[in-house]
């Protein structure tokens, strides 16, 4: 079986994940359910499964009508408030989807309590280019050079589960939710201004994004390189924001990720 993987554009700057055998498609996170549609049809795909990291509409806005339409199954986060959810799923639980592509669910909550992630590590049962790689979709918590805004937890929480997500294999493809990364990289280019890897980033997503090319997937090892948020251990960027007075000059690594995200949602 061979599996690929394709960003669906939504909105302004969503993406919804398509992962297909060729004859099936796993959706995940359908704000809009026309793109979805357009996308089947055009490939000549049928649905058989939606995943749904967390609760905003720009996640969950076509999970109605998608199950309306097709004979799928909708997998996300506990509890009852999102509407067509008939498994619900927490920390280490595990699916198979397309009839061999195992996902183990991450709870990473800080940008909303309910927010999950899938990843899929590769076996002997799925040797195909699309799982030769581990895959990360982690919806609105990592992103390309950046990480979520918190609207429900707090910074501790959000801190934790990017420090989870750190620990993933470097290899690891990340496949999350918006087209930031140019934003993204202008901040932290800002936060760390002596870091080579940012900008020769800023140069290649650039390149990208001319062609209207997306800049996703990102990798771990990329990400340990060049975002802020999971960089906070790295001295000389605490060392920059507390000499710029956004950090006392005796901090811990979460208090620089704390200082980070406060000045990210200023700028």
């Amino acid at each position: 079986m061979t599996l690929s993987v394709y960003p669906i554009p939504a909105f302004n700057d969503n993406y919804i994940w398509a992962i297909h055998d060729g004859t099936q498609c796993v959706v995940v996170d359908p704000g809009d359910a026309a793109p979805v549609r357009d996308f089947l049809q055009q490939h000549s795909l049928g649905l058989s499964t939606i995943l749904i990291t967390h609760h905003h509409p720009d996640h969950t806005g076509g999970l109605k009508a998608l199950l309306t339409d097709y004979d799928a199954e909708a997998f996300g986060p506990q509890g009852d408030h999102i509407a067509g959810i008939q498994h619900p799923l927490g920390e280490n639980d595990e699916i198979v989807v397309l009839g061999s592509l195992r996902m183990r669910v991450l709870e990473v909550p800080g940008h909303t309590l309910d927010h999950i992630a899938f990843y899929a590590a590769p076996t002997p049962t799925t040797p195909d280019a699309a799982t030769a790689q581990p895959m990360l979709f982690c919806g609105d918590t990592l992103f390309a050079a950046g990480c979520g805004r918190i609207f429900e937890g707090n910074a501790e929480m959000m801190y934790q589960s990017l420090q989870k997500l750190a620990r993933l294999p470097k290899d690891t493809l990340i496949y999350c939710a918006h087209e930031y990364t140019l934003n993204n990289l202008r901040f932290a280019a800002m936060a760390e201004p002596g870091n080579n890897a940012i900008t020769e980033r800023v140069k290649n997503e650039s390149a990208k994004r001319q062609r209207d090319e997306p800049t996703l997937p990102s990798n771990i090892d990329l990400e340990l390189r060049t975002n802020p948020f999971l960089r906070c251990h790295i001295e000389s960027l605490g060392n920059h924001l507390a000499a710029n007075n956004k950090l006392s000059v005796s901090h811990s690594d979460q208090q620089v990720f704390a200082a980070l995200r406060n000045w990210k949602d200023s700028v």
